[in-house]
């Protein structure tokens, strides 16, 4: 209801800022929650959030602010909703070794199926999938993923090629390699 009031509004600082990158918004939410139904929800919150403390923007980029928002909103509602998915624990067989995908592209061109990738992309740790969603799916920099995450680059590396390792895996130990 909200989103729908902010389209047909007059337009205003708010709405030229956010409006445009409220399906990015949107994009995270439903991949770090999972599904359509949360991730309007949290998308919502996380607007009403951001029109609520638009005075405190101070300008610069306006998605990776909003992202942030959602991001936030999104992990509050995970804690409320999922507890048990919060934790990511470090398995060195799975998270070390060499990177065998450099990225969910080079992933998907060789298995040739969207859909199977789309699945494996949902088995992962929502951590995991966070960085890969705002890398690959939202095209953020590292420097703005760790903006949005509040994480050093480093860490940001790390949990990439971590998720592409993990995503990789899932991949390769699927029939008919990833494809159902």
């Amino acid at each position: 209801m909200f989103l729908r009031l902010l389209k047909t509004a007059d337009p205003s600082p708010f709405e030229h800022a956010v409006l445009p990158h409220l399906d990015a918004a949107y994009n995270l939410a439903r991949w770090l929650t999972g599904n359509e139904r949360d991730a309007e929800d949290v998308t919502q919150e996380a607007s009403l959030r951001a029109f609520k403390f638009f005075s405190t923007f101070r300008g610069g980029d306006a998605r990776a602010w909003l992202l942030t928002i959602v991001r936030r909103t999104a992990w509050t509602w995970l804690r409320r909703n999922r507890p048990h998915e919060e934790t990511v624990e470090f398995d060195e067989e799975l998270h070390g070794g060499e990177d065998l995908a450099p990225n969910p592209a080079v992933t998907l061109a060789r298995v040739g199926d969207v859909a199977a990738v789309r699945q494996a992309l949902e088995t992962l740790p929502t951590l995991f999938r966070e960085a890969l969603v705002l890398r690959e799916l939202e095209g953020c920099s590292y420097k703005e993923i760790a903006d949005i995450a509040g994480v050093p680059v480093g860490t940001v590396m790390s949990r990439l090629a971590r998720a592409r390792r993990l995503l990789q895996t899932t991949l390769s130990t699927q029939p008919d390699g990833g494809r159902p």
